[in-house]
């Protein structure tokens, strides 16, 4: 695709072959060890899997819930194809729908479940730990890339990856960051993890795409391999199936592009009139003007492709999400509800300030930013505008520096860094669209690698200034040693934190001690064990909160348990008018409504609860109830078959319908009906012991018999299966049987369920 007039990173000829990795290198001044790729990846695996293979003990807990637990996607009954109609939760994209379309990363929850033979946290525990190790790996090859380049071994002529010591440095700091926790202790993180995977394969077949096929050390920005970059394009589009992040990929290409392939500065666009190439010393020269359009058509037609695969990318996104953005709550994320622009941009900038504070110094963290935890701007009196100027004066003062002089190595690395600091980062940005939260720890992920290349940046222009001084160097070699330790020691401390749901609750509520919905889930873990204390916590989050409707459904529900019907009304009336799309609650309120004998008003929260989620199996089982419990059987088994159709193992629904048909004298239909049940509610022996009752009454002894039997096996301390067993003998005339069976259950008696 023509000829590389090209010159190699800081290139010499020897015996035919380009041979910079054995001179001096432009990292040679950090006071770290040059060792070889291969022995480098092992100490940056180890320590990333050192600093969460804690959490290898820990179980499912907060988003893993919802994004596995309770995902229906993940069970090998489902067709496979429901991954690609569901978001990543499982729900069917709607209007309620966060909309996150990630089918790729659910499908290796799918695969987790399948080699387990069930939901074992630690099988993907194991899954998450080995993947944060490959991507801190593949960092370690991409900011050699980012940094120098290719090079070629002197020995061997072959390529080899430049920059040794600072590639290392930035890969070890990444690897040990704690701002990593959440996405590697978290299992809902691995979106993130493979995602990142996947986005820095997706470079690096760029790059390659990018260099000359005579000499794989050169970049020639005149010409591409066409194969390398549609590669490229597809794990692009594989990473953003992974999630939604992974289609910045496409601007840390353009840019590493234009800065590195083609030795422009994206904020100076006079150098599109002037091709520069970097000589040995760092200097530039320009090249003939012959050459300017072979170069011009290179770079056209690789961002040609880049835009065509963007524009796909966003198109689809959207056709999936049904042409409208995901809907958000103000408590979400509320500093994108206030009502003054000026506000709100205001806001913006003070939690980006906040979020590069949390990979400067990764001791303040949570697992959820909202509802409290950063109150909202709403004065130019308040402090903490000052965070949000000291944020853009640090980048405008690296942006003004990055502009000054000619276009050297280090202007390329500070240029490129500041790109991998931001463009991951910009889809949580609030700029585009309204996100559903306020900071989230694992949107860092990626552009944590754009932090630590600036770290590194700058510590080597600390020892090339006082590089006549080893005490210089010793201090900056005392101060890595410092920080990497205390990250490792910190992100141990923090992945222990996430391997039980009560013990990152505390630790959220000791950070953000105004977050209501910390307090809430606190509540939730002891509502069976200490339910004073749940009642407790739930009014804390309501006082924090005085529109927390699921703190009033949960808290209303304990309520109603304790007889407080009339507070319990309350709190389920209040529930529903702030959020009147909430079908549990409206349940819930039917519920209480129907012990308080308000049958009108029952049926009419069923109703309303059955209009909003049409699926909704409990407010149909208790809808059926109330038919039952107020002489309408047939609209109550009408209900109930509802329930079965949505639900088939919905075991509740079965019942009462068996024992209604029952009631109602029509026992061959309730015999039809329990058989059926029992081929899809397999193993539950309270409906084997209604449908035993019942051939006992119909003198069916035999088949009563089997039943019993089966349901004994399955529950064998149960004194009243036992019982049961006893009459059936006793009215078959099987006297010492059932004297027998009389006596285990006597036995058992005193732990009769």
């Amino acid at each position: 695709m023509g000829t590389d007039s090209r010159s190699t990173f800081g290139s010499s000829k020897t015996n035919g072959h380009v041979s910079s990795y054995q001179q001096s290198q432009w990292d040679d001044v950090l006071p770290v060890p040059k060792l070889s790729f291969s022995v480098a990846s092992v100490i940056v695996f180890c320590l990333a899997v050192l600093c969460f293979a804690n959490s290898l003990e820990g179980d499912f807990v907060y988003d893993d819930i919802s994004a596995i637990t309770s995902n229906k996607d993940l069970r090998p009954e489902n067709p496979l194809a429901t991954l690609f109609a569901h978001d990543f939760w499982g729900k069917t994209m709607n209007n309620k729908s966060h909309k996150s379309f990630r089918p790729l990363t659910v499908m290796t929850y799918r695969w987790n479940y399948a080699w387990a033979g069930g939901l074992h946290p630690q099988g993907f525990h194991v899954v998450n730990i080995v993947l944060h190790g490959l991507v801190s790996v593949i960092f370690m090859a991409v900011f050699s890339v980012l940094m120098s380049g290719y090079q070629v071994d002197q020995e061997s002529a072959r390529p080899v990856f430049a920059s040794p010591r600072a590639a290392l440095l930035c890969a070890v700091l990444f690897a040990v960051h704690p701002i990593h926790t959440e996405s590697v202790a978290g299992l809902a993180g691995r979106a993130d993890l493979l995602c990142a995977l996947t986005f820095l394969l997706s470079f690096l077949l760029y790059a390659r795409a990018c260099l000359s096929p005579q000499c794989l050390v050169s970049y020639r920005p005149e010409s591409f391999s066409l194969v390398s970059l549609l590669a490229s394009m597809c794990l692009c589009v594989v990473s953003t199936f992974c999630k939604e992040q992974g289609i910045t990929v496409i601007g840390i290409c353009s840019v590493f592009d234009i800065v590195i392939v083609c030795r422009l500065h994206p904020l100076r666009w006079r150098g599109f009139k002037k091709l520069k190439n970097s000589t040995e010393n760092g200097h530039c020269r320009l090249i003939d003007k012959q050459e300017i359009p072979h170069w011009a058509k290179g770079l056209i037609t690789r961002h040609l492709i880049l835009f065509v695969t963007g524009a796909s990318l966003l198109i689809t996104r959207l056709w999936i999400m049904g042409s409208t953005p995901p809907s958000f709550r103000q408590h979400e994320n509320p500093h994108s509800f206030v009502n003054s622009s000026f506000y709100r941009m205001l806001n913006y900038n003070y939690l980006y300030a906040m979020n590069t504070w949390l990979l400067l110094n990764p001791w303040w963290l949570c697992f959820d930013w909202s509802m409290g935890c950063i109150p909202v701007i709403t004065s130019l009196a308040d402090p903490r505008i000052l965070a949000a100027i000291a944020l853009w004066t640090g980048l405008g003062g690296l942006g003004f520096h990055s502009c000054r002089g000619d276009l050297t190595r280090n202007h390329r690395i500070l240029i490129t860094s500041l790109a991998v600091l931001g463009i991951p980062f910009l889809p949580a940005s609030n700029l585009f669209f309204r996100v559903g939260f306020v900071i989230a720890e694992r949107i860092l992920y990626l552009s944590c690698a754009g932090f630590c290349m600036l770290v590194v940046l700058g510590a080597r222009q600390i020892c090339l200034q006082f590089h006549l001084h080893s005490t210089a160097k010793k201090m900056v070699s005392a101060g890595f040693t410092v920080v990497i330790v205390a990250f490792v020691l910190r992100s141990i401390q923090r992945s222990s934190d996430w391997r039980v749901p009560m013990e990152l609750y505390i630790s959220g509520a000791s950070v953000c001690p105004l977050n209501a919905k910390i307090h809430f889930n606190i509540a939730k873990l002891e509502e069976q064990d200490n339910p004073d204390y749940a009642i407790e916590k739930y009014r804390h989050a309501l006082k924090l909160h005085p529109g927390y409707a699921f703190a009033m459904n949960n808290l209303a529900i304990i309520l109603k348990e304790r007889g407080d019907l009339s507070d319990a009304e309350k709190l389920l009336e209040e529930a529903v008018n702030v959020r009147s799309d909430f079908s549990p609650a409206w349940t819930n309120l039917g519920i209480v409504q129907a012990a308080l004998k308000k049958n009108e008003s029952a049926e009419a929260s069923y109703l309303e609860a059955v209009r909003l989620e049409n699926e909704h199996s409990n407010a149909h089982l208790n809808l059926g109830n109330l038919y039952r419990d107020t002489g309408r059987h047939e609209e109550a088994l009408g209900a109930w078959r509802t329930v079965v159709g949505y639900t088939p193992t919905f075991a509740n629904a079965w019942r009462n319908t068996v024992l209604l048909l029952y009631q109602l004298g029509r026992q061959n239909e309730a015999i039809t009906a329990g058989q059926q049940a029992l081929e899809v509610v397999k193993n539950d022996s309270t409906l084997m012991l209604i449908l035993a009752n019942i051939y006992i009454q119909m003198h069916q002894y035999s088949q009563s018999e089997i039943l019993l039997l089966d349901a004994i096996k399955i529950d064998q301390q149960n004194a009243m299966l036992y019982n049961n067993l006893g009459v059936l003998y006793q009215q078959w005339g099987k006297t010492d049987q059932a004297n027998a069976v009389y006596m285990k259950a006597k036995l058992l008696a005193p732990r009769r369920r």
